[in-house]
């Protein structure tokens, strides 16, 4: 039930001539503490217009409530705080949470449309770094939310699969490379082979004209520098594909950036047709002055095309294959400025639907405050942290329950939901330091202490053996009210992070809940069998209900025992 819908309704009839219903709902609030009160309507606004105190007006307003359907009514000050009838909100959250099960949150907000989401997006011969974690697993969260509101999410990865690294990586392959150790360890060494190209093109630049000229042989169709490239991409999606499957994240197209050589040209006829391009020191650009950002670059001195140019012609082909409600780009926030000169673009060329493009930001991540770097070497394997972690996971397992069935399985589930959740815990602009031995730790504000929390319920649950019928479960206890309270947020929290687009409201909330049902716990005595059993067991079942089903919106885990 709406409760600030049932507040501002009680509060309409003697406010009736000052505020709507709806202005008295938006100005309710939530106490800082329960024992204040559970929502508090504030009279400050009111004094102005009513030519009256706060304290006289609240005092006043109170006398005139129906209290009937609130457990009291009381005034403080300039706030009349409303208490909430606890067996009647009980019953209802935990009601509708046994009830509903994993769909308790869900929404149709989105009818069903389409959301194309821009994500992950490694380049072709290159590992998946730790670089890569945060637009994959912050992409695949937004996607879970999408879902859970109405939408159909599209995760697409745009492989970075094309351009001129792959001129030096040919290159360099063709200097110090040979085909048997590619074959045997293919990424490892197309990375030394990179990067031995940047550090002997520091004394040889004229490495680069080699590396432009068999890029140049790749755009023209060359035989040699076509089957090389083909390799090339075909072992490392098989490298990447173990990390995906670590991670549990699946995608609906790999789209990759060659996909739109062919649908380049289209983008170039249309800002000709329209007048758009601009020639600039022999380059062709697009003034971008009316919306107060530098020129696009769009064709370069020689004719050609740029990584905008394809990004335009992506952003067409979505729209037209997809008729999206939303285009979203989960890229990092150095190209916040990038993004909006691309819907700039788009915006003049005709195509309406770049208003409902958007990039959303996320900040760096460091290991142990050293920044990572594919060109300099400086290297850490996302595949390598994920079975650091598993590895670490098990051997605490082990110690702390050596009887556990299913170890390797708990492990892998612990481990990589550890590394998930602690990126996913920090509001995504944020940049994030990566220490593995912090992120498991099965205390404080980690992926862990949820999991562990969540199956501390389940074992509550088989220990009390009880099938739980749809009842009515009026729990008063004032120990269990926080939880209750919180409980009745999550339709809120998954509304909330995705409108913003941010998976860490989620993650902090989970942390809320785990921290209240453990207060609860360690203070009740929940398996005695005495007349409030069953509404103690069914607060402990919510509790799991939708402590899992905020796991999975992350993109992690939740075992039953641990």
């Amino acid at each position: 039930m709406d409760y600030k819908q049932q507040i501002a309704e009680a509060l309409s009839k003697p406010l009736t001539d000052v505020l709507s219903t709806e202005q008295i709902k938006k100005l309710i609030e939530t106490p800082k503490t329960s024992t204040m009160g559970d929502l508090a309507f504030p009279t400050f606004t009111l004094a102005k217009s009513m030519h009256r105190a706060p304290n006289d007006i609240a005092a006043d307003v109170l006398s005139k409530i129906d209290q009937s359907n609130f457990e009291k009514v009381v005034q403080a000050g300039p706030y009349i705080n409303f208490f909430l009838d606890k067996g009647q909100y009980a019953n209802e959250v935990l009601g509708t949470i046994l009830q509903q099960g994993s769909h308790y949150g869900d929404f149709d907000e989105g009818h069903g449309g389409n959301v194309p989401i821009d994500m992950s997006s490694p380049n072709i011969a290159k590992p998946m770094s730790m670089g890569h974690l945060r637009s994959t697993v912050i992409g695949n969260s937004i996607a879970n939310l999408l879902t859970k509101r109405g939408y159909h999410p599209i995760k697409d990865n745009h492989l970075g699969d094309w351009g001129t690294q792959f001129g030096k990586l040919i290159t360099a392959y063709k200097k110090w490379g040979n085909e048997a150790d590619v074959r045997k360890d293919p990424i490892t060494n197309l990375v030394a082979y990179y990067v031995k190209f940047h550090q002997e093109d520091v004394e040889h630049p004229e490495l680069d004209d080699e590396a432009r000229e068999w890029f140049k042989k790749l755009e023209d169709g060359d035989e040699e520098a076509n089957r090389l490239w083909k390799w090339f991409s075909e072992v490392s999606l098989k490298e990447f594909q173990k990390v995906y499957d670590l991670l549990g994240v699946k995608f609906d197209l790999y789209n990759g950036e060659a996909f739109y050589n062919d649908k380049m040209q289209e983008v170039i006829d249309i800002l000709k047709e329209k007048n758009l391009l601009v020639e600039s020191r022999g380059a062709e650009i697009v003034n971008l002055d009316e919306y107060k950002l530098n020129p696009a670059l769009i064709l370069k001195s020689d004719g050609a095309t740029l990584y905008i140019t394809r990004n335009l012609a992506t952003a067409i082909y979505r729209e037209r294959e997809f008729n999206f409600a939303q285009n979203l780009y989960v890229v990092g926030s150095e190209q916040t400025y990038y993004f909006k000169q691309v819907k700039a673009v788009l915006l003049k060329m005709g195509f309406k639907s770049a208003e409902h493009m958007e990039h959303i930001p996320f900040g760096l991540i460091t290991v142990n405050g050293k920044k990572l770097s594919t060109r300099s070497g400086r290297i850490i394997l996302l595949e390598e942290v994920l079975n650091d972690s598993i590895a670490l996971a098990k051997k605490q397992i082990e110690s702390k329950n050596p009887d556990l069935k299913n170890k390797d399985e708990v492990a892998r589930q612990v481990g990589v939901g550890a590394v998930v959740f602690n990126d996913l815990k920090n509001e995504r602009i944020l940049n994030i330091d990566f220490n593995l031995e912090d992120v498991l730790k099965f205390e404080g504000d980690t992926g862990p202490y949820v999991q562990y929390t969540n199956a501390r319920a389940q074992s509550l649950l088989a220990k009390a053996g009880v099938e739980l019928q749809q009842g009515n479960y009026a729990l008063t206890d004032e120990k269990a009210w926080n939880t209750i309270k919180l409980l009745d947020e999550f339709p809120n929290i998954v509304k909330e992070a995705n409108d913003e687009h941010e998976p860490s409201v989620v993650a902090k909330y989970t942390l809320h809940l785990a921290q209240a049902f453990n207060k609860y716990y360690g203070n009740t005595k929940i398996l005695v069998k005495d007349g409030d059993l069953d509404n103690r067991l069914a607060l402990v079942k919510s509790v799991s209900v939708v402590l899992t089903e905020a796991l999975r919106l992350l993109g992690v885990q939740a075992p039953s025992e641990m």
